[in-house]
């Protein structure tokens, strides 16, 4: 690897960031560019995976992830008439020697900006920089910015290599994919909230309850209890519904469009409808994901993330996977001699997995099995195994691991993706 290479990055969201932290891992000083005016805590809940976790742990942030999230420690499922279908231990209660956490999306980005800052420098980050096209030729990428906030053109900075973690609407996928049209609507609403409550069940718990015919729920808490002895539960509301709005996160959900689906969901480990009645706020947002694509790069170009592999926010992958690719890229690039030998490769590695997530998000991803559950038994029933067995419970969970890449034997035994290469 060439110490003096010069990457530049374009998007200051979770990707882009894991992807600076990863660089200046390799003993690199990457630069990041960033369209919004100023990098602050937005969206709601995610999960991170023990694959992902692994990364952050090698990147020395372990301990900042347990003061900030919640470690989850079983995922339960049921039917939306409350009964249990399956429990299963999660991360370091499953084996894995790495835990999964629940946290809230913006106070992973905060974690790793603040991380980036201080390892990077203050100066590493511009922020207001919409990055609107780039050239290359066989030495350098050219890339022309403007500022976000007036539209006046800025300074074109040049750079060895490039990585576009620029999201779902990236500017630089569309250069090369200019016909591909808006993201694909998947046919089902979200709204996402937050709400401040006491905890339920072992207060480490994530619950997928419910069909999306009639309505179903994602719930666990991502944050430790205030001196109050509450805990910022977040729930995701998902209906399978024809009513399309464009993606934007900071869209208000309104209660009388969705909160009639959970009237009756007062479980005796959670009531449902006050939860829903007391959120914080609310958000309106569809699943929708785009087609995979057969290059991510081009020359001295690469894309990652989600301006690489959008996919649903299903299945606990959607930031655990930009983390990987950051990682893959950076060991990549460390052990090659030629970076874009490295761009080659990353996208040889990463591609086909994240193909794979993106489709099983789209068919039988984890949450396949409510909707078998539900399609077997419309009406309640008294023992779950009456109409699956744990046989094929067991099989479906093992079959979306071993796809995502969290299979348990597998990421416990496999090298770094950076560090093995260290004499």
């Amino acid at each position: 690897m060439d110490k003096a290479l010069d990457v530049l990055i374009i998007g200051g969201g979770i990707g882009g960031l894991a992807m600076a932290l990863s660089l200046h891992d390799i003993g690199l000083k990457p630069r990041v560019f960033e369209q919004a005016k100023e990098i602050r805590p937005l969206g709601v809940g995610i999960n991170l995976l023990p694959h992902s976790i692994r990364e952050l742990t090698e990147l020395g942030l372990l301990e900042e992830l347990r003061a900030t999230g919640v470690e989850t420690d079983e995922l339960r499922f049921y039917t939306q008439y409350g009964l249990e279908i399956q429990r299963e231990p999660r991360g370091t209660k499953a084996g894995y020697k790495w835990p999964q956490f629940s946290i809230h999306r913006g106070e992973l980005q905060m974690l790793l900006y603040k991380a980036v800052l201080e390892r990077l420098g203050p100066d590493c980050i511009k922020t207001a920089h919409t990055a609107v096209d780039l050239s290359q030729d066989d030495d350098k990428v050219s890339v022309s910015f403007q500022d976000s906030t007036t539209g006046e053109s800025l300074t074109t900075e040049t750079a060895d290599i490039v990585i576009a973690a620029d999201g779902i609407h990236s500017t630089i996928r569309k250069k090369y994919y200019p016909d591909e049209g808006d993201p694909i609507y998947g046919g089902i609403n979200l709204w996402r909230g937050t709400t401040w409550q006491k905890p339920f069940l072992s207060g480490q718990t994530m619950i997928l309850a419910g069909t999306l015919k009639t309505g179903k729920m994602v719930i666990y808490p991502i944050t430790q209890p205030n001196k109050d002895g509450k805990t910022l539960i977040n729930w995701v509301a998902e209906v399978r519904t024809d009513s399309y709005k464009n993606n934007e996160w900071s869209r208000a959900g309104q209660l009388e469009d969705f909160a009639h689906r959970y009237a009756d969901w007062n479980f005796d480990w959670l009531d449902v409808p006050s939860m829903i009645q007391n959120a914080e706020q609310i958000f309106e947002y569809p699943m929708v994901d785009r087609d995979p694509v057969d290059r991510w790069n081009f020359g001295r170009v690469a894309l990652l993330g989600d301006s690489a592999h959008p996919m649903y926010s299903i299945g606990a992958n959607g930031a655990g996977q930009a983390i990987l690719d950051a990682r893959t890229l950076a060991g990549l690039l460390k052990s090659m001699d030629n970076p874009l030998d490295a761009l080659k490769a990353y996208e040889a590695d990463r591609l086909p997995v994240t193909t794979g997530v993106v489709k099983a998000n789209r068919g039988d991803g984890p949450d396949y099995l409510l909707e078998i559950v539900a399609e077997r038994a419309p009406r309640p029933v008294d023992d779950i195994h009456s109409v699956i067995t744990q046989e094929e419970i067991e099989e479906i969970g093992a079959k979306y691991r071993k796809i995502t890449g969290y299979d348990r034997d597998t990421l416990n035994n496999r090298g770094s993706l950076v560090t093995q290469l260290d004499a």
